[in-house]
């Protein structure tokens, strides 16, 4: 065999190994949550990317309700096939268990952890029902101990990361206001913006181009530092709340007993496609940093968020009704 004919031979091997490692069938990422929201601004163009790599098609699928359990219930009786894809914000993997007395599902028992995908910032959002003279938290812990029964703020879902950035504010503030929780962040962001509930904790990439735009107002991030994608907003640390910092993380997650091989080859395509540059790109215009790692890292990381976030439930005291 000449070099020609070697070259062409393995050019030809390569691709029939590509061809079966591409999953047979339909593969779906599954998102708790409704369409519209952070979810999405993820998921969809990452379906672009896996399409015709991982399976022949990927599809987006959301299965929103119960903070997200119904989607983390529905994977886990999906078949270790590959082809169902959990995409879920880290809460209901490592704060869930600390506050639900009885969960359908463990974390470390029926799911496989793929990879973190992206990280993104809180912030303390305000809309047209707050009155237009409100621009700190300050301002706004006042305005709330004078007008208790209008004090409510609005979250994605009861028992989230947000809820308990709410929380913390409300006994560090020492003001009594109500939480509203929501079926996902787009339905919370379309009352915000008509004035129905004064302020919200709201992922920040849902609410970025209407800050951008005047038509919220952004009184504080949940972060350590400021964000750069809203580095004049002060964060809560600076205005007074050295315990309130906290970040989330989106992920995937396969059910128990998927191939290693499956799990391997998923985690690869998807942190190259987060690293590319049009998905970097796209990402930054929606306040989302790509953050990868493998299996093993990844979950390292969920053992330990799991012991932070059950110091953080254990202080607030909080348990999630059914």
């Amino acid at each position: 065999m000449d070099r020609r004919q070697f070259v062409l031979a393995s050019a030809g091997l390569a691709a029939l190994g590509s061809a079966r490692a591409q999953l047979q069938g339909n593969a779906f990422i599954v998102s708790g949550f409704p369409a519209g929201g952070m979810g999405d601004y993820v998921a969809r163009p990452l379906t672009e990317k896996l399409r015709g790599k991982y399976a022949a098609n990927v599809l987006v699928e959301a299965r929103p309700g119960a903070g997200g359990r119904i989607a983390v219930e529905y994977v886990k009786r999906a078949a270790p096939d590959g082809l169902t894809i959990l995409q879920i914000p880290s809460s209901p993997m490592v704060l869930y268990p600390s506050i639900y007395k009885k969960l359908n599902y463990d974390p470390f028992v029926d799911f496989i952890p793929v990879t973190t995908m992206v990280s993104y910032a809180f912030v303390f959002t305000a809309g047209p029902g707050l009155p237009a003279e409100i621009k700190t938290v300050a301002d706004y812990v006042k305005w709330a101990k004078a007008n208790p029964k209008l004090a409510n703020y609005g979250i994605p879902a009861a028992g989230s990361a947000l809820h308990f950035a709410g929380m913390q504010l409300q006994k560090a503030a020492g003001i009594d206001f109500n939480s509203v929780a929501y079926k996902g962040g787009a339905p919370l962001l379309q009352d915000v913006l008509g004035g129905q509930i004064p302020v919200s904790f709201n992922v920040l990439g849902e609410v970025l181009p209407h800050i951008r735009s005047g038509k919220l107002r952004a009184l504080a991030l949940t972060t350590q530092e400021r964000s750069r994608f809203l580095p004049e907003v002060p964060t809560l640390v600076e205005q007074g709340y050295k315990d309130i910092a906290m970040m989330e993380y989106l992920s995937l997650f396969v059910p128990a007993k998927t191939p290693p091989e499956t799990v391997r080859r998923l985690n690869t395509l998807v942190r190259e496609a987060l690293h590319s540059p049009e998905m970097v790109e796209s990402l930054a215009r929606n306040g989302l940093e790509p953050v990868t790692q493998s299996p093993e890292d990844f979950a390292v990381m969920l053992k330990r968020d799991q012991q932070k976030w059950a110091g953080v439930a254990k202080a607030t005291g909080f348990t999630a009704e059914e």
